[in-house]
C-alpha cells in the first residue's frame, strides 16, 4: 500500500505552517511526507498513484486555536470555506472535489484540519497550533504504523 503524507501550507505565515510543520515531523520519523504550499493543481498531480493520502493543512472555521479535525474525505466532500487561509484561489478543498469529479482522488484521503489564529506573513506559529502539530503527528503515525524501509507506512 502507498501512502504518502502532504503538510500543506506556507511556513512564513504563522500558523498557516501547520502542515510543514507535521510533514517535517513525519518524514525525520521514516515516512513519506512531504510539505507542498498548496496549489490545489499541483496537489492532484502530486497524489497521483497513491493509494493513500493524508493531508494536513490549517484552518479557518472560528474554532479556538489549536483544534483538531480529522475528516474522510474519501466520503465526505470538504468545505471550501473551512481552508479560506490558502493563498491559492484553487487550494485542498477545491483540489479534492475536482479530484473526485475527475475520477483522480486516491482510494483513501484523510484530511487533518488544525484551527489557526494568526496567518499574517512573518507571524510565528501560535502555541496551541505548535502543540496541536505534535499531536497529529503522533495520531497519523499511530494510524499508519511503523514506518517502512522504503519510507512509508507498515501494513
Amino acid at each position: 500500500m502507498s501512502v504518502l503524507i502532504i503538510g500543506v501550507g506556507n511556513e512564513l505565515r504563522g500558523d498557516d505552517g501547520a502542515g510543514p510543520r507535521v510533514a517535517a515531523a513525519l518524514s525525520a520519523l521514516g515516512y513519506h511526507a512531504d510539505a507542498h504550499e498548496g496549489d490545489g493543481a499541483e496537489l492532484i498531480e502530486m497524489w497521483q498513484g497513491e493509494d493513500t493520502v493524508y493531508l494536513v493543512d490549517a484552518s479557518s472555521s472560528g474554532s479556538a486555536p489549536g483544534t483538531r479535525r480529522r475528516i474522510d474525505a474519501s466520503e465526505t466532500p470538504l468545505q471550501s470555506d473551512f481552508f479560506r487561509y490558502s493563498s491559492h484561489m484553487f487550494g485542498l478543498a477545491e483540489a479534492i472535489e475536482t479530484a473526485r469529479a475527475l475520477g483522480r482522488l486516491p482510494k483513501r484521503v484523510v484530511v487533518f484540519a488544525i484551527e489557526g489564529a494568526d496567518f499574517a506573513t512573518g507571524a510565528v506559529m501560535t502555541a496551541e497550533v505548535t502543540a496541536s502539530c505534535d499531536v497529529v503527528a503522533a495520531d497519523i503515525a499511530r494510524e499508519l504504523g511503523p514506518p517502512s524501509a522504503e519510507g512509508g507506512a507498515g501494513g
